[in-house]
């Protein structure tokens, strides 16, 4: 009977992706909090997680590590913030502590996502070997 890893791993894969190019979004809002006319974004997570798994069913296979990638700000989920304080009058909307914990609530779920990954490998080293570990 084969194994099917993708089917195994490929949704926590997908949201540990998802969740990485969070990261890097959030990173740069807090990187410009000063930057004149700079405007937070953010990715939707539950739409990117939509499309990720609506692409899944493609079985595109690369052939080079750029072709077909499956890049967040590319199919659409990277989205402006909508600020939630007034205007300073530079026009930047970043909002420090909004972003702080944003930063940290995406990097716990993140950290979770790692646990419960490293805990189906582990799982399934387990039943390759016969329990035997």
């Amino acid at each position: 009977m084969a194994i099917n890893l993708d089917k195994l791993m490929g949704f926590h894969h997908q949201a540990l992706q998802v969740r990485t190019d969070r990261m890097e979004v959030l990173a740069g809002n807090l990187a410009n909090a000063n930057t004149p006319g700079y405007k937070a974004r953010d990715i939707d997570f539950q739409k990117a997680m939509k499309s990720a798994q609506q692409s899944r069913g493609q079985n595109l296979t690369r052939t080079h590590d750029n072709h077909i990638k499956g890049s967040i700000q590319s199919s659409g989920e990277l989205q402006f913030r909508i600020p939630n304080q007034p205007d300073t009058g530079d026009g930047n909307t970043v909002d420090v502590q909004v972003e702080r914990n944003t930063f940290l609530d995406n990097g716990l779920r993140y950290q979770a996502g790692m646990e419960f990954l490293g805990g189906k490998i582990k799982s399934m080293k387990k039943a390759i070997s016969g329990g035997q570990q």
